[in-house]
């Protein structure tokens, strides 16, 4: 016997400026996704960001103690970021493409 999920979707109506869904559409279409699922992926997106800049992290006073000691010790190199940091830009070898 095969069960399936109810799916509940919840409309949303805006109104936009003729530009507005322009920029939407044109994005949409370079993505190759519909208005809706890009609009809709857009909005969770921004509110998972303000909901991450917002929400307050709890952690154990001994989780405390290690972040703090993790971000109060001193720097240490990391040597594949060294390496990618000491090597020359492409735009400033000559070898960059168009060149």
């Amino acid at each position: 016997m095969q069960i399936t999920a109810q799916r509940k979707e919840h409309p949303l109506s805006m109104r936009l400026l003729d530009v507005d869904i322009a920029i939407i559409d044109r994005a949409a279409r370079l993505r190759g996704r519909s208005r809706t699922d890009f609009v809709r992926d857009a909005a969770v997106c921004a509110a998972e960001e303000v909901l991450m800049a917002t929400t307050p992290l709890r952690m154990s006073a001994e989780g405390f103690e290690a972040f703090m000691s993790a971000v109060s010790g001193p720097a240490e190199a990391v040597p594949e970021m060294t390496e990618l940091l000491s090597r020359v830009a492409p735009w400033d070898t000559g070898t960059a493409s168009g060149n």
